[in-house]
């Protein structure tokens, strides 16, 4: 039997979790949520919804965020394995503009707790990848943005070696570089 772990980041609220599992002859049972022990350990996210998506490898999807109704979100990766990659856009952030990727796969069990005011996305690393998103607010479409994925600025380090080529949807591949973001919008509001 194995508790849950919280492994804090260097990058202020952001938390690696691995969720409590039991294991025996039949498999595993695992409980990947608790509130009241993520509110012991600094996390008081309050689910408003849960989105899932389905991606073939090579998929690159964000990286994304909302201006408003900023989502704090718990991600876990429920069939395959992603590169998964914040970046730091909160306004007054000591490191504001900084990023940090994660191996995330569904052996692994592990969920990260993304605070709100990052911005999030994550590079398919398998044929057939199931990725769940636990959010804390809701779906905003008036405020949905992101920045490049491949903005020199960022200088992101996403293993492209392990597939052929990104694939991106139309959206993502129009979206503005951190600069650009900055000088129409500025950083995002939310700083807890």
């Amino acid at each position: 039997m194995s508790s849950f772990k919280f492994q804090e980041q260097d990058i202020k609220g952001l938390i690696l979790i691995s969720p409590f599992c039991v294991y025996d002859s039949r498999g595993c049972f695992s409980k990947p949520f608790e509130k009241s022990v993520f509110a012991a350990h600094g996390i008081d996210l309050n689910p408003w919804e849960e989105l899932r998506s389905y991606s073939r490898k090579g998929v690159l999807r964000g990286l994304h965020f909302q201006r408003k109704h900023s989502q704090d979100k718990l991600v876990q990766v429920l069939y395959g394995a992603v590169y998964d990659v914040v970046v730091d856009m909160r306004k007054g952030s000591a490191t504001f503009g900084q990023w940090r990727g994660f191996n995330l796969t569904a052996e692994s069990r592990q969920l990260l707790y993304i605070p709100k005011g990052f911005a999030h996305g994550f590079l398919s690393l398998s044929e057939n990848t199931l990725f769940s998103y636990l959010c804390g607010d809701r779906y905003d479409s008036e405020s949905d943005r992101g920045i490049r994925w491949n903005d020199p600025q960022l200088a992101i380090d996403w293993p492209l070696e392990q597939i052929s080529h990104p694939i991106l949807s139309e959206k993502d591949v129009k979206l503005p570089t951190l600069d650009s973001f900055l000088s129409e919008y500025g950083s995002l509001e939310y700083l807890e």
